[in-house]
């Protein structure tokens, strides 16, 4: 199982509808990442904008390749779009990056 972390930045104008939106995830969004090895999943906020994003995934290109075929994630990041800065162009999805894992204690 790979953990991949990575960053995106909310709008700090939007920090509140963002945490809104999180609490009522559409069922059909959950159901398509568990169906595409999406697990353990979870979503850190600051005060700032700064999200945190953490995910253990067996592949993370063919779970991103997933999510990319299915109609709910097109209208989940169409949804998701503006509430991020510095996206150049791509959906939330596009412009996560992982980080480098430096070290685990197992």
């Amino acid at each position: 199982m790979r953990r991949v972390c990575f960053l995106l930045k909310v709008r700090p104008e939007r920090l509140e509808a963002y945490r809104r939106v999180h609490e009522a995830v559409w069922p059909e969004m959950l159901e398509a990442l568990s169906r595409h090895g999406w697990r353990n999943y979870s979503l850190f906020l600051r005060d700032d904008g700064l999200l945190v994003g953490y995910v253990e995934t067996p592949d993370w290109d063919a779970a991103l390749a997933g999510m990319s075929r299915e109609p709910i994630n097109g209208r989940w990041q169409a949804a998701m779009k503006d509430y991020f800065e510095s996206l150049e162009g791509v959906n939330p999805d596009e412009a996560m990056r992982p980080l480098d894992q430096v070290f685990h204690l197992a």
